[in-house]
């Protein structure tokens, strides 16, 4: 097969929901930054939900179709006849749902800074690293969705897994960022305001522990039998 047409399929195998959800959410995160002005909320308010939007959509979209990778292919006995280990499969699958959402995510921060709500928010880190906003929780929600579909070998408890850590951190706000541990793995550091001083350091943590949950999850994706046999057993 071509390379291209290898990453086409691969495109098609991601799912529609991963590739669908983040210009959906570019989409309504720009309207909101047009037309926020209009509909009578105040421009902090509007902003911090613009920015609430980037930093906890996209984690949350990427994370589940993460944990939804594994299970996909149906002909289980030819995808263990390819000389193609399937973890490497899988690899290239999570760099199109990862690669596509870090692309819409990257416009929307764009779009974001060129309506100029990004200057309505005080002390908000903006540049290269404002760009940790939305980067940062992503990347360990999905390293969290492949490790748990690759120790669960279910989509349905992987997916559970990543919106049950998403509606925790969500609701848990207060008692995640006051806890001297918690708080270098909260997610939403920076929508939660006021953006904290240790807010570089967190971010740096969630991408080193992100490394860390895909390294855990590599050796259990190299059982290729055990993997794609979990959903049927």
């Amino acid at each position: 097969m071509k390379r291209l047409d290898l990453w086409s399929y691969e495109i098609g195998r991601a799912g529609p929901a991963a590739l669908v959800v983040p210009p959906v959410i570019v989409l309504l995160t720009g309207l909101l930054a047009v037309f926020g002005g209009r509909l009578g909320s105040r421009e902090g308010a509007t902003a911090w939900m613009i920015l609430g939007t980037v930093e906890a959509g996209f984690p949350l979209v990427t994370g589940i179709a993460a944990a939804s990778l594994i299970g996909r292919d149906h002909a289980v006995e030819l995808q263990l006849t390819l000389p193609s280990r399937y973890r490497v499969t899988l690899l290239r699958r999570l760099a199109v749902t990862f690669g596509w959402t870090a692309v819409c995510a990257s416009a929307g921060s764009v779009l974001f800074i060129a309506t100029g709500w990004w200057d309505v928010l005080p002390g908000t880190p903006d540049g290269l690293a404002g760009q940790l906003t939305w980067l940062a929780p992503t990347l360990w929600l999905t390293a969290l969705g492949l490790l748990a579909a690759a120790v669960f070998r279910s989509t349905v408890a992987a997916t559970t897994t990543v919106a049950m850590v998403w509606l925790l951190e969500q609701i848990a706000t207060d008692a995640l960022r006051g806890n001297a541990v918690s708080r270098w793995l909260y997610l939403f550091a920076t929508s939660h305001r006021p953006v904290s001083a240790d807010w570089l350091g967190n971010r740096v943590t969630l991408l080193v522990t992100a490394i860390l949950l895909l390294v855990a999850a590599w050796p259990l994706l190299g059982d290729t039998e055990r993997v794609l046999g979990g959903e049927t057993e």
